[in-house]
């Protein structure tokens, strides 16, 4: 096990670039299995997450070839008869279950274990399941293992009871090759699936009305390779901004989308914190005195769930009492303990978070819970006075890529070391 060690007090400054979407190439590289074909997969997050991915592609029979140097990935899935993924290969992995629709569209058939992943509170897929009947499916579960199966797919109206982009993206996957028009409402309308549909638009595909709450998919018969790259990552970005601010840095965050990052942005302006946009940067300047402010998760265009641990710990340093209201996932405050460890002064009471601020953070010994916590965590010894030690921090890796570079380039005092 590893452990980052970080001495804190040092205000970050000069400039990160920001990788591709984790949570949009963790779509894409199921996706690929619906064009029976090679693709090209670029601005590729060197992520945990995508080797675990590419490893059960290349179990499932695709041909892949991971691209360090230049952040690619070749996927050929010609050579893939099947889609059966083994609990072994889809334990750690939420993202496994897009392997369900991708399967189905492909063959009428898929395989998969129960997904893995963070434990942050319930996260079910009867929504997934849902569709993948409305579609013309067939599910059950046995030992383990979910089976859909489907003599044929028929395009139909769906309505998502609740907006969730898993099953957004996966009933997009399946419905991509069914017969006629499939259509979804109350759909997701994150970044992420925005990107999905434009992958598989430029497979060959015909979706339409990706990022609004109504998506219409005419079925195609076939799909083909093609060559894509990854959005930036929003959460990824966001972090920056907030590691910034809490060091009272001057960063600029490059390689950014400005309209995803609105919420966040929004509100470390309301916190007191100087935000200059560019085409596709943002500048951040820290400030020594911020504001209290209440925030609540929502899907997007709301304060995204992801970023609600990393802004939380900023929220220690401002003046006053912050409410945090987490809406999305009920295990998302596991990584308080942590921070009142440090001193942190936070209340819990349910999904909300109250957190009195001004309180100066001490360096200790901290563990990752999941992997925005660990985010979080890493922040939090940022800010701290002294040495602080972040354990389980595979959890951080598993969404962040060369996290240690990429801090330690904007002066931050942070190492990767061996337990």
């Amino acid at each position: 096990m590893d452990k980052f060690i970080i001495q804190g007090g040092k205000k970050l400054k000069g400039e990160v670039n920001i990788s591709g979407f984790k949570n949009a190439i963790l779509g894409l590289i199921p996706a690929t299995l619906l064009a029976n074909d090679k693709c090209i997969i670029t601005n590729v997050p060197m992520i945990s997450d995508v080797y675990i991915l590419a490893d059960i592609m290349k179990k499932l029979g695709a041909d892949v070839f991971l691209n360090e140097k230049n952040n690619s990935i070749e996927i050929d899935t010609s050579t893939v008869n099947e889609c059966k993924a083994s609990y072994d290969m889809a334990k750690s992995l939420r993202a496994s279950y897009y392997l369900l629709g991708a399967g189905l569209g492909r063959f009428g058939k898929s395989e998969v274990a129960y997904p893995g992943g963070c434990d942050i509170g319930s996260r079910p897929i009867d929504l997934h399941i849902k569709g993948f009947e409305a579609l013309g499916s067939s599910f059950k579960v046995e030992h383990g293992i979910m089976n859909c199966e489907a003599d044929k797919l028929i395009g139909t109206n769906i309505y998502m009871d609740v907006t969730s982009v898993g099953a957004t993206i996966n009933i997009m996957l399946a419905g991509v090759k069914a017969e006629g028009k499939t259509v979804i409402e109350n759909a997701a309308k994150e970044p992420h699936i925005v990107d999905v549909a434009n992958f598989l638009n430029a497979m060959g595909a015909d979706v339409r009305g990706a990022g609004t709450d109504v998506i219409r998919i005419n079925g195609v018969k076939e799909l083909h390779g093609c060559t894509y790259s990854v959005i930036p990552d929003q959460i990824e970005a966001g972090t920056y901004l907030v590691a910034a601010a809490a060091t009272e840095g001057d960063v600029v965050v490059k390689n950014v989308i400005p309209k995803h990052l609105e919420s966040i942005t929004a509100k470390l302006k309301e916190l007191g914190v100087e935000i200059t946009e560019y085409d596709d940067s943002i500048r951040v300047k820290g400030n020594k005195k911020l504001n209290s402010i209440n925030i609540k998760t929502l899907p997007y265009p709301g304060f995204p769930t992801d970023l609600q641990q990393p802004l939380s710990v900023l929220l220690t340093k401002a003046n006053g009492t912050s409410i945090v209201t987490e809406s999305i996932f009920e295990g998302r405050f596991k990584y308080v303990d942590e921070l009142k460890r440090m001193g942190a002064n936070i209340k819990v009471d349910g999904r909300t978070a109250i957190i009195r601020g001004a309180t100066p953070l001490s360096s200790t010994k901290i563990t990752a819970t999941d992997l925005r916590a660990g985010a979080a965590c890493v922040i939090a010894g940022l800010m701290a006075d002294g040495e602080t030690e972040v354990h389980n921090i595979r959890h951080v890796e598993r969404g962040y890529e060369n996290i240690v570079d990429k801090l330690k380039a904007i002066g931050a005092d942070i190492k990767k070391v061996s337990e």
